[in-house]
């Protein structure tokens, strides 16, 4: 894998992974607006927190990525999932 592809398979990661962890930890606003009811964004959101808990966890996933691009375990050039030589 060069560095562009770590770059982008890294920025797949982070974005998914953000969006597994914003729900964590949230809570509504206690009072809901009057005339429609409706609750809002969460008051404290830790949206902070939450950046740096993303940057980490996709480190680790990317590098586990990494592992098993850069490996032999799993390769589309011989073994089960390689394409027919036609």
């Amino acid at each position: 894998m060069n560095w562009f592809t770590g770059v982008v398979v890294y920025v797949l990661i982070w974005w998914t992974v953000l969006f597994a962890v914003l729900p964590i930890g949230t809570r509504p606003v206690e009072d809901a607006d009057e005339r429609s009811g409706w609750r809002g964004a969460p008051q404290d959101p830790h949206l902070l927190r939450k950046v740096i808990v993303t940057t980490l966890v996709a480190g680790v996933v990317w590098f586990g990525a990494w592992l098993l691009i850069t490996s032999d375990y799993i390769s589309f050039r011989h073994g089960w999932f390689a394409a027919p030589n036609d």
